[in-house]
């Protein structure tokens, strides 16, 4: 390193921050090409055709856009569920488009996990989640499936609780973001350490194996002290499963975050030192780091997935799903398939005309290029694998943007494979961005960490 480099520099953990390759934001490639690629037009005749073409094994992710309470950091497509209305006319939509889409399905399709997000799924009653679950069953072909959950802890009710345990829910995600009651505050989501602990012991008695807790880092009036007491915490209530994100304040995309002081968020600097210690603390608790933000017991599927290379990433994160094709159910789902991404009408009315039309409802996406998996294959290497193999031209193109991180010992080059060296962590999407041919463009996306 040189010792320009050096003087500007700082370690924090085990990661050295260097502010100039965090500088552009970069998205966080749960696919490639990314949602920011995709074009408002209507997928419908395309969405049938690859619905048509599907064989074997598939996966199904099933969106409720619907909160009881709308937290003020949150980003997703999700309203308030206060009219019941409202949700009666929703479901009776997605029981509508699952009989739909069904349909246009080959025989020989198998659904081997079904995934429910939101929004919070336990915004709905849970006997309406029972019957949603009974329409899937008659009208697809089930291969012993997975089923997992995101749930609001704070609406998760016994009778609820009765519904995963019936049903057979396996793993469920809960939306933490904080334990400290100061932070909680800032952002919307009041929610007791009491009522996450009743949370993990229901659902452990009701049959759950993989409990993961979403946290957060770069709140207001959040220091290190108070994520280290979150995470602290989070390890003694046993969550087998941790991802660590950092909140994006970006107040004007999603108008909610203005109700968000931004003079109480820590800075940068304050931001990188959190992720890195974060990092630490729960790899020293036992934790297997998986990918850049996601953390799991060693006897997790997801821990076992990244030892054996199974790793994959997908629109919900990093995944152990080996599924080639991802069916999504509900207003803005996205569907994945080889050779394209379908995003449903996000607007729920809009959604439920085109449904109940006899339609389905893509109206986003992208078709995907030979070129865009070759480069996706590179960007899911290196996010999963930490290394890829770079064909020829690739590697050509992406010398000299390689070459900072290359210069700082984060990467490494050698008979046409890129490798991540240890402390990479923070800079693994900026260095996949290389290998990102869109990226000319003026699309936002969030900080790197």
């Amino acid at each position: 390193m040189s010792v320009e480099h050096a003087e500007r520099t700082s370690v924090f953990a085990d990661w050295t921050y260097y502010p100039e390759l965090l500088a552009r934001p970069v998205p966080r490639y749960t696919s490639y090409p990314t949602a920011a690629e995709f074009v408002d037009e209507d997928f419908e005749a395309r969405q049938r055709a690859a619905i048509r073409a599907v064989r074997g094994t598939v996966s199904l992710y099933i969106h409720i856009p619907y909160c009881r309470e709308i937290c003020w950091y949150c980003g997703c497509n999700t309203g308030a569920a206060n009219r019941t209305q409202r949700l009666t006319h929703y479901l009776e939509a997605l029981h509508h488009e699952i009989e739909l889409l069904a349909s246009e399905l080959d025989p020989s399709v198998r659904i081997s996990r079904i995934a429910f997000g939101g929004g919070s799924p336990n915004a709905i009653q849970p006997t309406d989640f029972v019957r949603l679950v009974d329409t899937l069953t008659v009208n697809f072909r089930m291969d012993r499936p997975v089923l997992s959950i995101e749930l609001d802890p704070r609406s998760l009710s016994s009778p609820w609780l009765m519904a995963i345990r019936g049903i057979g829910v396996i793993k469920a995600s809960l939306g933490v973001q904080t334990l400290d009651a100061r932070v909680q505050s800032a952002i919307g989501r009041v929610q007791p350490k009491d009522s996450i602990e009743r949370a993990v012991e229901g659902l452990r008695r009701a049959g759950v194996d993989s409990i993961n807790f979403d946290l957060m880092y770069g709140l207001p009036f959040q220091d290190d002290a108070v994520l280290a007491q979150t995470l602290d915490e989070t390890i003694a209530m046993g969550a087998d499963r941790v991802a660590l994100f950092g909140y994006a304040h970006v107040p004007h995309m999603i108008p909610r975050q203005q109700r968000i002081d931004a003079s109480r968020l820590p800075g940068q600097v304050d931001r990188f030192r959190m992720a890195a210690e974060g990092y630490r603390q729960l790899v020293d608790a036992g934790y297997q780091a998986v990918g850049f933000d996601h953390f799991a017991l060693p006897g997790d599927d997801l821990a076992r997935a990244a030892r054996t290379g199974a790793l994959q990433r997908n629109f919900q994160g990093f995944t152990d799903d080996s599924a080639p094709v991802l069916l999504g159910l509900g207003a803005s789902s996205i569907s994945e398939f080889p050779d394209l991404f379908v995003q449903n009408e996000k607007n729920a009315g809009a959604y439920r005309t085109l449904v109940h039309d006899g339609h389905l409802s893509g109206r986003r996406g992208v078709e995907r290029t030979a070129e865009d998996r070759r480069r996706g294959d590179i960007i899911t290497g290196l996010l999963c694998h930490n290394e890829a193999r770079v064909p020829p031209d690739l590697m050509d193109e992406a010398q000299a943007r390689l070459h900072p991180f290359v210069e700082r010992g984060l990467a490494t080059i050698a008979d046409g494979h890129i490798r991540l060296e240890r402390g990479c962590e923070p800079y693994a999407r900026s260095i996949a961005a290389v290998f990102d041919a869109y990226r000319a463009g003026p699309h936002q996306f969030s900080s790197a960490v």
